[in-house]
């Protein structure tokens, strides 16, 4: 089960076609009702509350007074891999704002899911909790997830399927063909088959035994410093937004 909280969540999982085992509703949230009317089914359970005590439960500072119970999409591999699979798989992406963007982003350019995995013992932030299905504007609903998923099975699974497993890497990281993986701009991977998107933690990045293990790096290149301390690299969902914008560009040109 997922708690969701606020207008706008509540309507998106409303509309995601997901089981609403309750909705919660205060006073003062009546007056969003006739706007979620048409998304209601009958046999949804509407339980009423004072403002008083919606706001001890809630996790927002200045509480909508609308909230629901939802059953999250149990999603598996195959989910993922369905048609020509674009995943973005998060290995201990930590920070829950840059796992909920992510998620908006891959529903956005057209990912058929996304998994998130752990490894030397860094995890993954829940990506159906608050600040990230917040930050997912809904997508951590609708988008198939595979949760805390053991990286190098995923891995594994993946290429025997025939996904082409791109590791995001900066400009930086001094990778080469002589000692690793070839290292491509986005634009000169070829997106149109299916691929995964592999993007690492906040500050470490992705382990070096992850990348060794992708048929391709794929670095973002950027614009010349301007002054002695310039923009390092970019972060980690701005990073997974470009790449996943390029596959979508790529693929809807081949269409």
């Amino acid at each position: 089960m997922v708690g969701v909280e606020g207008l706008r969540m509540v309507e998106a999982a409303l509309g995601s076609g997901l089981r609403i085992e309750a909705l919660l509703v205060s006073d003062a949230g009546e007056r969003h009702m006739a706007r979620l009317a048409p998304l209601l089914k009958s046999d949804t359970q509407v339980l009423r509350t004072s403002d008083r005590l919606f706001a001890g439960v809630a996790d927002t500072r200045t509480p909508q007074g609308i909230a629901a119970l939802v059953q999250a999409r149990q999603a598996t591999l195959e989910d993922l891999l369905r048609d020509c699979a674009l995943v973005a798989v998060l290995v201990g992406v930590q920070d829950p704002g840059n796992v909920g963007t992510i998620l908006r982003a891959a529903e956005a350019f057209g990912a058929t899911g996304a998994a998130t995995c752990s490894t030397n013992e860094l995890g993954t932030a829940d990506p159906f909790g608050p600040k990230a299905l917040r930050a997912s504007a809904g997508s951590a609903l609708r988008l198939p997830v595979l949760h805390g998923q053991p990286v190098a099975s995923l891995l594994s699974q993946m290429r025997t399927a025939g996904v082409k497993l791109y590791a995001a890497t900066k400009e930086s990281s001094g990778q080469t063909e002589l000692s690793g993986p070839p290292v491509l701009r986005p634009w000169e991977a070829d997106w149109k088959l299916s691929a995964a998107i592999l993007i690492g933690n906040e500050g470490a990045g992705l382990p070096d035994d992850i990348v060794r293990v992708a048929d391709a790096c794929v670095s973002i290149p950027q614009a010349a410093a301007t002054t002695p301390v310039g923009v390092e690299s970019l972060n980690a969902a701005m990073a997974a937004s470009v790449l996943l914008y390029e596959a979508m560009r790529q693929r809807m040109a081949k269409r």
